[in-house]
C-alpha cells in the first residue's frame, strides 16, 4: 500500500531573538536556535489512526500545522496525498480536515448552523450529501439544539463538538486532531472518541491525534509514534507498545490491619501505598511468589491485579530518552 503522508527528515528550527533592547539589539542583535522538529521521518497509509504523542514543548503541533501547510518547515521533505502542504493548494485543502483544541476553526459571531452554511459553499458540497451529513452528525453528537446559537455562547463541550462537525462535513480523507477532548467532560469525550472511530471504519479516513489524554489514544488509535525534544523516539503499533510493558505486573494489596512495617521484597518495588493498601510492581511470572508470599504471612481483604497504565508506559519512555 503506498503511504498517503510521507515524512522524510523534516525539521523547523526558529531563531528567538534573547536581547530585547530597542537600540542595542539593533547593533548586536544576538538570537538563541530553537529547533521545535528536529529531523523526523515516517510514513502514514490510509485508513490509519495515529496517536502523536510527547511532552509539551515535544514538536507535535509544529508538526500538525507543517503536515497542514499553516507553516514552512526549515528543511526536509512532506507530502500528504501527493501534495505538498504549504503549496495550500484548494484541491488539497478540500481533502483535509483539523481540528485545533485551543483554537477555534468556527466564527464566533455566527451560529453553528451559519458556520456550516458557509463551509458548504466553501467545499461545493453537494446540498443533499450536506442536509444528510449534517442531519446524522447532529444526531450523533447531540447538538442539533445548539445550532441556532452564537459560537460565543456555547460551552466548551458543545463548541468541540460543533468543532468536529465542520472538519469533517465535507468528508476528508485525512483529519488533524490536535487535542480534540481538551476540556471536555467524561460523557463528551466519550462519544467523540466512538464518533471517530466509527468514522475511521465507515470512511477509511486516516486520523492523526495529538492528545495528552491516554484514554484517547487507547479508544481511537492503532499505531502510536512519540516524539520528545524534537526528535522521533517511538513508532509503532499500539498493541505492541503495551504488550511489550506487559512483561511487569501491577498487584494491589489491600490489608486487614494496619500496613505492617516489613514490606520491603527483593523481587518486587512498591508501587504506591497508603493507610491501608500497598501497590507492587513485579515481573509477571513472579506474581504468583509474590501473592503467596503476602497472603501467607498478612490478613488480605482483597487483591487486584493491573496492567501498567498507557500513560505511565508513555512517561517511562520519555524518561529513558531524556536521561
Amino acid at each position: 500500500m503506498e503511504p498517503i503522508i510521507k515524512i522524510n527528515n523534516l525539521s523547523k528550527t526558529y531563531f528567538i531573538r534573547t536581547n530585547k533592547n530597542l537600540f542595542t539589539g539593533m547593533f548586536n542583535p544576538r538570537n538563541r536556535i530553537i529547533k521545535a522538529v528536529d529531523n523526523i521521518s515516517f510514513e502514514i497509509n490510509e485508513g490509519e489512526s495515529i496517536a502523536f504523542l510527547g511532552p509539551n514543548g515535544a514538536g507535535k503541533t509544529t508538526t500538525i500545522k507543517m503536515l497542514t501547510g499553516l507553516i514552512f518547515p526549515t528543511k526536509g521533505s512532506v507530502s500528504v496525498l501527493g501534495f505538498t502542504p504549504f503549496d495550500r493548494k484548494n484541491v488539497f485543502l478540500k481533502q483535509i480536515g483539523l481540528v485545533m483544541g485551543n483554537k477555534s476553526g468556527l466564527s464566533w459571531e455566527l451560529t453553528p448552523r451559519q458556520n456550516f452554511n458557509l463551509l458548504q459553499k466553501i467545499y461545493d458540497i453537494n446540498i443533499n450529501d450536506f442536509n444528510q451529513n449534517l442531519d446524522e452528525l447532529a444526531t450523533t453528537l447531540n447538538v442539533a439544539h445548539v445550532f441556532d446559537t452564537p459560537v460565543r455562547k456555547l460551552s466548551l463541550g458543545e463548541r468541540m463538538k460543533c468543532e468536529l462537525i465542520g472538519s469533517i462535513l465535507h468528508k476528508p480523507k485525512v483529519l488533524f486532531l490536535d487535542e480534540p477532548t481538551i476540556g471536555l467532560d467524561i460523557v463528551s469525550k466519550k462519544k467523540i472518541r466512538i464518533f471517530l472511530k466509527q468514522l475511521q471504519k465507515k470512511f477509511n479516513t486516516t486520523i492523526i491525534l495529538t492528545s495528552h489524554d491516554m484514554d484517547d489514544v487507547q479508544s481511537v488509535c492503532d499505531r502510536v509514534v512519540i516524539i520528545n525534544n524534537g526528535k522521533k523516539i517511538y513508532d509503532n503499533h499500539l498493541d505492541f507498545l503495551v504488550n511489550s510493558y506487559n512483561k511487569n505486573k501491577i498487584i494491589k494489596f489491600y490489608f486487614e490491619e494496619s500496613l505492617p512495617p516489613d514490606l520491603n521484597l527483593s523481587y518486587a518495588n512498591i508501587y504506591e501505598q497508603d493507610d491501608e493498601t500497598v501497590t507492587f510492581k513485579v515481573k509477571k511470572e513472579l506474581m504468583p511468589k509474590l501473592i503467596s508470599d503476602i497472603t501467607t504471612k498478612y490478613s488480605i481483604v482483597d487483591i487486584d491485579i493491573l496492567t501498567i497504565p498507557l500513560e505511565n508506559v508513555i512517561e517511562d519512555i520519555f524518561n529513558k530518552t531524556t536521561l
